[in-house]
């Protein structure tokens, strides 16, 4: 059975990399005092949680509750608690938080059927529960991390490495 990290309140919700632009690794964190989950990722769902949150702030009445300092840099060092699969968001009226569940990644066959016996059921999770300004300040780091990797190509669009780029269309 896989592992169940819940945190009803966290001090730090944040999104960072190991690595250099074109071979970064994103890892999305939680932690509540010295207790720290950290959960590898891929840079787009990293852009889109940021968005999902994003969306859910921007359909909640407005609130003067204003971004806050809680998503930093990594904390290290950490170990991996799981590869992220499938990502749930919800809004709990009664506390105004933001809940946001990340699921372990689950390799299925064609049929959608479980791989090597795992049991998708058995995934590790982290669930979270974020006030609207742990969520902005997430946002506002994911953008951040997300647009700081290789710049585009003017002509291609495709990623610049910092050997050079052998664009396609300049042949």
């Amino acid at each position: 059975m896989g592992d169940h990290h819940d945190f009803d309140e966290v001090d730090t919700f944040t999104l960072g990399t190991v690595g250099r632009p074109g071979s970064r690794t994103f890892f999305v964190q939680a932690r509540r005092g010295d207790r720290i989950v950290t959960v590898k990722c891929e840079k787009q769902q990293a852009a889109a949680i940021a968005e999902y949150l994003r969306r859910v702030l921007s359909d909640l009445p407005s609130d003067t509750a204003e971004s806050t300092d809680s998503a930093q840099r990594l904390d290290t060092p950490f170990d991996t608690a799981f590869v992220l699969g499938p990502v749930g968001l919800g809004y709990d009226r009664d506390d105004d938080r933001i809940l946001l569940q990340l699921e372990e990644f689950v390799p299925v066959d064609d049929e959608g059927e479980p791989i090597d016996d795992a049991d998708a059921d058995d995934r590790s999770r982290l669930r979270v529960h974020l006030t609207r300004g742990q969520a902005a300040a997430f946002c506002a780091r994911a953008d951040d991390v997300v647009s700081a990797g290789r710049p585009p190509c003017m002509w291609c669009s495709l990623p610049i490495d910092p050997d050079g780029h052998a664009c396609p269309r300049m042949n």
